[in-house]
């Protein structure tokens, strides 16, 4: 079913955005194993005979855009429950009270489940940075955040530390001409990705809005601590990777799905925080339904913004790698902003927000990075259920942007950067080392949820300059 897009959609009389998009979602969920002669079949009949299929507890939906009813726009009003879950906590003495209490305001929603708080975690919008929280039948768009599919991505190369210091230069060139800061703008290079004609992009007006822009800004990052960087990792002995134990150059990027996954996220905010009303201290977790038509469109679109996420890296990773001539060993990946169904420990299915947090099943291979002159470390997952199966997406910050630029001196920072042998190209004092958690101190409070498997030393970051 899948490979049916819009323009067919409206060729057999699907022409309203809404009937796309539920269409897009209940057939790739539930007919995925029928054939494109049978889904079309389907299809005519439900627009034929829309009352046939009115009390159908999967079609409905559909046969409902085919109906004369006028809609009802209608919000819900929730109470919080008195006694709040419990909330497994890692590394609490890193951890600043008001994440904690962010945390507690989030378990006592009537949709949650269960909860842990990572020991990167500091205070955010609706669910704290660092925040883990599975939901019943429910998605939270702030509980994934504003920069959807925001993720981590590893290149191990095939050379090491001779390369770097002989071709330093050509590797500080390929990193100014071949990757783009900032809200706006992009690379003077014709980029191209499968994703963009991915037929999701045509399924709601706001998706066939922001497909231009998401051209324009394919291959490039964001604003804030987002950064592409070389640098040096060393792998352990048996590693999970196969690779022999030493010390490779490496590539390390962190970057989201750019304005497409920030418009997603607004636009589906406002609409959860219209029709999902709670007390004020948890208006900004608002949820939408699953089985309701905007919790499918925001699901939808999510899965999108996440996989234009990856299609960034992609593009980062290749354009440099092709400047370079270098070749990668392997390439490891994760998301840390992004919601995924899941099955707890006794069976019950839910919706897992990671809003800052590395997916970390038993086995699973991540990224978790410190600052510009702090190592990152490659893990692979222990599966701790009373984690979510997950652990920190960082060092998480010590200090406000703000407190960061008042405390902190462009040249105290070049001093730090000399320190630790890093070049940085951009940057700003926002982001300096100090605004960070003790990464090694965050790593050890989570020595039951993650196995190291490499160490990564920064040496050329790029970041955005105000």
């Amino acid at each position: 079913m899948s490979s049916l897009k819009a323009k067919e959609l409206s060729r057999i009389g699907y022409t309203d955005d809404r009937a796309r998009s539920l269409v897009i979602n209940i057939f790739s969920k539930h007919f995925k194993h029928h054939s494109k002669e049978a889904a079309i079949a389907l299809l005519n009949d439900i627009k034929e005979r829309p009352a046939t299929y009115r009390d159908d507890e999967v079609l409905g939906k559909i046969a409902a855009t085919f109906l004369d009813e006028v809609p009802v726009k209608t919000f819900r009003a929730h109470t919080l429950l008195e006694d709040a879950g419990d909330v497994k906590v890692y590394g609490a003495k890193e951890i600043e009270a008001g994440a904690r209490r962010q945390m507690e305001t989030a378990m006592t929603l009537p949709v949650a489940v269960q909860g842990a708080l990572m020991p990167d975690a500091h205070t955010g919008y609706g669910l704290p940075i660092g925040g883990v929280l599975a939901t019943h039948n429910a998605v939270i768009p702030y509980a994934v955040g504003i920069d959807i599919g925001c993720r981590m991505a590893l290149s191990i190369l095939d050379t090491g530390e001779s390369f770097m210091k002989r071709y330093a230069f050509q590797l500080k060139t390929a990193l100014k001409e071949f990757t783009h800061f900032g809200l706006e703008g992009g690379l003077d290079i014709e980029q191209e990705h499968a994703v963009l004609d991915h037929p999701t992009f045509q399924a709601t007006a706001l998706l066939r809005k922001l497909q231009g822009k998401a051209a324009r800004q394919l291959g490039t990052s964001g604003t804030g601590n987002h950064f592409v960087e070389f640098g040096l990792i060393s792998l352990h002995e048996g590693n999970a990777l196969g690779i022999a134990a030493g010390e490779y150059l490496a590539l390390l990027s962190h970057s989201g799905s750019r304005g497409l996954g920030a418009s997603v996220a607004q636009h589906y905010t406002k609409i959860a925080m219209d029709t999902c009303k709670l007390p004020r201290e948890a208006q900004q977790l608002a949820w939408l339904d699953m089985d309701t038509e905007a919790g499918q469109e925001y699901w939808m679109s999510m899965q999108l913004a996440g996989d234009y996420a990856k299609a960034c890296h992609d593009r980062i990773h290749a354009n440099l790698l092709k400047a370079t001539g270098l070749q990668a060993l392997a390439t490891i990946e994760n998301h840390h902003n992004f919601a995924w169904e899941d099955t707890l420990a006794d069976g019950r299915k839910v919706i897992i927000h990671r809003k800052g947090a590395t997916p970390a099943h038993a086995g699973e291979l991540g990224i978790i990075p410190g600052s510009m002159t702090t190592p990152a470390y490659l893990v692979s997952g222990k599966g701790v259920p009373a984690s979510l199966y997950s652990a920190s997406h960082g060092a998480g910050r010590a200090m406000s942007r703000k407190r960061a630029k008042e405390n902190v001196t462009m040249s105290a920072l070049k001093k730090m950067l000399a320190d630790a042998n890093v070049t940085l190209i951009g940057g700003s004092v926002e982001e300096n080392p100090l605004a960070y958690k003790d990464i090694e101190r965050v790593i050890d409070a989570q020595q039951e949820l993650v196995n190291i498997e490499g160490r990564f030393i920064p040496r050329i970051v790029r970041m955005y300059k105000e």
